[in-house]
């Protein structure tokens, strides 16, 4: 039996204003008051696993014990299927430029430069949801969106690699998407429904 979380304060363990606003959206009917380890000034633990759940595990611990109360940690990526999945866990270092900062315009080119010589046009954005408390239980959970990376990128909404990914089925890039559709069937969605109905209470109650 999963572990149900309280309404109340729940520490959300990114810097990405773009993962905030999502994730803050979907917590809101749960009575959550959301806010981010960059605004509670805290600092990225780094991370050394291999997998997107041990990732989310990595960052939702380290800011549920410096924050005192429960933390909710994504760790999310673009996979395409002729990269062998890259890039993966790696997907915001492919962005990362010497400075700091990301730049997902070049790291789409990237992408789409080392995937152009291979017919398979598979492409997948996976999700892990970590929730941890300061006393160190974790609950996980993975969701997944198929579909194909295109070039060039399309549309200016959305964030990351959203641009160049076409979900199986719909005719509009993640970036194009009105961001209510988006987040009905993204990856994020998906873990969240898994998170939601083994965690949380709807209404807050």
């Amino acid at each position: 039996m999963a572990r149900r979380l309280a309404p109340g304060r729940l520490v959300l363990a990114t810097h990405n204003a773009g993962k905030l606003r999502e994730v803050a959206a979907l917590l809101t009917p749960y009575g959550m008051d959301v806010v981010s380890v960059g605004q509670l000034g805290l600092p990225e633990p780094a991370e050394t696993e291999d997998s997107f759940l041990g990732n989310a595990g990595i960052k939702a611990l380290a800011a549920a014990r410096a924050a005192g109360l429960p933390a909710l940690a994504d760790d999310s990526g673009f996979s395409v299927a002729s990269l062998g999945g890259d890039p993966g866990v790696r997907t915001a270092d492919w962005a990362e430029l010497p400075d700091g900062t990301r730049d997902y315009a070049m790291a789409m080119a990237k992408v789409a430069a080392l995937a152009a010589p291979f017919a398979d046009r598979r492409a997948w954005f996976s999700c892990a949801l970590v929730l941890a408390w300061p006393d160190g239980h974790t609950e996980g959970f993975e969701g997944r969106v198929e579909g194909s990376w295109v070039q060039p990128p399309r549309g200016d909404r959305g964030f990351g690699y959203d641009p160049m990914f076409l979900p199986a089925g719909h005719a509009e890039t993640f970036g194009e998407m009105d961001p209510a559709a988006k987040h009905a069937m993204s990856h994020r969605a998906r873990a969240f429904a898994l998170l939601s109905a083994a965690c949380l209470e709807p209404g807050g109650g």
